[in-house]
């Protein structure tokens, strides 16, 4: 078959296309992460980016998605509603496949109707409030609810003692912290004792830590405990150390990170807070996931690195499981249990599951589990 001049000279460019083609890598999957990453209390979002980018690193070297590497879209929050509602546009816009976060609850009221209309299968590592609880949505959750939490940190706090208990929490985060105070009143009140005076106060570099604390102790407390997130508790337990320094101290999960150690020093020494992890697991599994996590970021994991870390297991497995026209979220709820770091994860219906929670005190610089 002859062919003519022209189209003679465009085979070897047509060859050389289709050559480039058949030699290119397969699209990347998409993942969107959103969480604060440059607010007051950053810690917890970059402590959690971390987790999300090691895990994927991990499963790229393991082949990815039959062959198809995962790629990180990253978003910040800032802890601000409008830049909240961007980033949720823009990862959206993207058409990720899912998204990881939002590390608060307060973000998650803003970002969660966004995505979830657009039909994006959402896992938060961190948030807790009950406005998330029990809702037939396309968000599932890593972590325990604020009822949880309340009710075991009331049980210990009353047996410690601590009847007449003040509370200060930031209206920064307040469908978190506005959730938490409300279970842990009802908690505390089962139990014969009273939450005498709920503090409310808005994190800020200038706020007036001394006037939340001296407000605090108006009612002649018998405790302080502050619903906050690691940096304010780091200046609100300052406070308290130098107005009263004789009353025990304690603070909700939000703050139980490696900067409130940092940040608060001796003025944090003997304060109760929770970790939804064991942070003295020996075993072999966390072990590699610490050593693996301390090479690749020079500092070690928290309990949003670990979080975080479960719930790319999470998505990453779904990914991997999913049926041809099947949504990520039914392909999430049957592909379970799952194996997380340290618990395994089985959800309900509504993407719920329930987690396991260590008390510790902080002693000696660290965080002392209680026996």
């Amino acid at each position: 078959m002859l062919f003519p001049r022209n189209q003679l000279l465009a085979l070897p460019c047509i060859a050389l296309a289709a050559l480039l083609v058949a030699c290119s890598p397969p699209p990347p999957v998409q993942i969107g992460f959103i969480g604060g990453l440059t607010d007051r209390n950053s810690d917890n979002g970059q402590s959690g980016l971390n987790g999300v980018t090691l895990a994927i690193e991990q499963f790229n070297r393991d082949g990815g998605l039959d062959g198809h590497m995962v790629e990180l879209v990253v978003r910040d929050d800032a802890q601000n509603r409008e830049t909240a509602a961007q980033s949720a546009k823009s990862l959206v816009d993207a058409r990720v496949d899912a998204v990881i976060g939002p590390f608060t609850s307060g973000m998650a009221e803003v970002i969660v109707p966004l995505t979830g209309k657009a039909g994006i299968f959402q896992v938060s590592p961190t948030i807790t409030s009950m406005a998330f609880y029990g809702k037939d949505d396309n968000l599932f959750r890593i972590n325990r609810t604020t009822r949880d939490n309340a009710r075991d940190y009331a049980k210990v706090m009353v047996e410690r003692g601590q009847k007449r208990i003040a509370v200060a929490y930031d209206v920064r985060n307040r469908n978190f912290t506005e959730s938490w105070l409300r279970e842990f009143q009802e908690a505390v009140a089962s139990r014969g004792a009273a939450v005498v005076a709920p503090v409310p106060y808005e994190s800020s570099s200038d706020a007036d830590f001394a006037k939340v604390v001296r407000g605090m102790l108006d009612k002649q407390p018998d405790s302080l405990f502050f619903i906050s997130g690691a940096l304010d508790v780091a200046r609100l337990a300052q406070q308290a150390r130098r107005q009263a320094p004789k009353l025990p101290i304690g603070a909700s999960e939000w703050a139980s990170t490696e900067q409130l150690i940092e940040l608060g020093g001796d003025v944090v020494e003997g304060l109760l807070i929770v970790q939804n992890y064991d942070r003295d697991d020996g075993s072999e599994r966390f072990r590699a996931f610490s050593d693996a996590y301390f090479k690749r970021f020079q500092v070690n994991p928290g309990y949003s690195s670990v979080s975080a870390y479960d719930a790319t297991t999470v998505v990453l497995k779904a990914l991997k499981m999913r049926s041809k026209g099947e949504t990520l979220k039914v392909a999430a709820l049957r592909s379970g249990p799952y194996a997380g770091l340290q618990q395994e994860m089985v959800f309900d219906a509504n993407g719920d599951t329930t987690r396991k929670v260590f008390f510790t005190e902080i002693r000696g610089g660290r965080y002392m589990k209680l026996q």
